[in-house]
């Protein structure tokens, strides 16, 4: 296995930089009074199974007669390699190391009629370390109003990391990339394990465990150790698999990838185990129909919805419409957010959708949520610079039997808008289930019951509550 070290890696080092609002000519006559921009650099250990990717913070204390820092110092290469640019420190290492194998890939001229090889887990196997305890300013991008992780940004990282694990593994011997576009297709049910904290150091580890013909998926894992967890097997906090497919830049046909060797008993399990989830994506696909034209069933959900549509005065004061719990945001797609491909960065979407559940579902319980899982991620269209993206939620049910752990399930749907063409289509739908700290439920915090007012809405509920049920039976 080859050496890199932070001179000798394939990864040129490089700046990430972050907009000061203090003016230029404030940083021209003190710049002692500010930071410096610190560097970042991906590098591999000797004889280690994994490359590590310290994750530092921008920028570092004041330095006595620093320099007027030069904001373009790290940008002289084509506008086309730099996606990404205004992201955390990871997504910047991350896009900066891809941006390497991508160029490569453009110098091949032959890279077309590169052959197929097959790989072992270890090829691709990248690790991505916080250090949480001792930087103060990463721990400051990550920390939510109430000292806690950002799910939003892990997510975000969790899908870059994928990104470029999925191209070291179609990387050939000699370092070049065929030329093949890689996407985000879907995104397994990811389930906290245990709360994570940012005051501890975090370190996100990740490999290809599976390969079909032009699928792959990555297993990406979450450690964290603490006082309170300080043996190595309690470290995991959050397992993610996510699948990527390949096509091809010229033709936008499906492309063959590297085969996968699993070395160890360990990785042919989770070669077993990523098969079978395969087939579940297939039987899905082919059409598994759910029975959600149960009449009992929706008469039932949109029993109390009735009550609150045609006699108000008399519905349940412990229960709310969903129509009520809803929320949106819209933005523009700018060319800061696309990934190499030129399309907007998976991860981003995700972070959105995360925050927006978050906020969501912090406004219906009237108490901070605490994140617990998200729900299979299915990306059914792809969403380019210059469209118009418009994020709907809302809760979509809760459930009440714990009456110290009560579950918020938030819906969040993604919708892609072109006003020129007067059409919209879904990109996204993404699941997250919330619950409130057991204190908050002693102090009297109610969490209200949840009912549609639409058989709509009915059916998306009970299509939900089959989901869930069928990927209990599985696990």
């Amino acid at each position: 296995m080859p050496v890199f070290t932070a001179n000798s890696s394939p990864f040129p080092r490089f700046n990430t930089h972050f907009s000061n609002p203090v003016k230029q000519s404030n940083l021209t006559s003190k710049p002692q009074t500010f930071p410096q921009i610190r560097t970042l650099c991906v590098k591999k250990t000797e004889l280690s199974a994994s490359d590590d990717i310290p994750v530092v913070s921008t920028v570092s204390g004041p330095v006595h007669g620093s320099q007027p820092i030069d904001a373009g110092s790290s940008m002289r290469k084509p506008i086309s390699l730099w996606p990404g640019m205004y992201h955390s420190p990871v997504t910047n290492a991350l896009w900066e190391a891809r941006s390497s194998m991508f160029e490569k890939s453009c110098d091949g001229a032959q890279d077309s009629h590169t052959e197929l090889i097959a790989k072992t887990p270890s090829k691709s196997r990248t690790s991505i370390a916080y250090q949480f305890s001792s930087d103060y300013i990463l721990r400051e991008q990550y920390r939510n109003p109430w000292d806690e992780m950002r799910m939003g940004k892990l997510l975000e990282d969790l899908d870059a990391l994928a990104g470029t694990i999925s191209y070291k593994h179609c990387r050939n011997d000699d370092g070049a990339t065929r030329s093949i576009l890689l996407v985000t297709a879907s995104v397994d049910k990811m389930v906290l394990k245990k709360p994570i904290r940012v005051d501890f150091d975090l370190k996100i580890s990740g490999a290809v465990k599976w390969v079909g013909r032009s699928s792959m998926e990555i297993q990406l894992e979450v450690t964290q150790s603490t006082p309170d967890s300080p043996d190595p097997s309690d470290s995991v906090a959050l397992v993610a698999n996510f699948t990527f497919v390949a096509r091809d830049s010229k033709t936008g046909k499906s492309a063959p990838l590297n085969q996968i060797l699993p070395e160890t008993e360990h990785e042919k399990l989770l070669w077993k185990e990523a098969e079978e989830r395969n087939k579940m994506r297939k039987q899905k696909r082919a059409g598994q129909k759910k029975d959600v034209d149960n009449e009992d069933r929706l008469n039932a959900l949109l029993a109390e919805g009735r009550v609150f549509c045609d006699m108000p005065a008399l519905a349940d004061r412990d229960s709310i419409l969903i129509r009520d719990t809803c929320h949106e945001n819209s933005l523009m797609c700018q060319p800061q957010q696309r990934n190499i491909h030129g399309r907007i960065f998976g991860g981003f979407l995700m972070r959105k959708a995360s925050e927006l559940a978050f906020s969501t579902a912090y406004a219906f319980a009237g108490a901070a949520p605490c994140f617990l899982e998200v729900d299979h991620v299915d990306f059914f269209k792809p969403v380019d610079v210059g469209n118009f993206l418009r994020f709907k939620s809302c809760v979509l049910y809760t459930e009440l039997e714990n009456p110290l752990k009560p579950l918020i399930n938030v819906e969040v749907v993604a919708h892609v808008t072109r006003p020129e063409l007067r059409c919209s289509e879904v990109s996204n739908k993404f699941y997250f289930t919330f619950t409130v700290r057991p204190e908050a439920m002693k102090e009297g915090l109610r969490i209200r019951n949840v009912v549609p007012a639409t058989e709509e809405e009915a059916r998306r509920v009970l299509e939900r509550m089959d989901a869930e049920r069928s990927q209990e039976a599985y696990l």
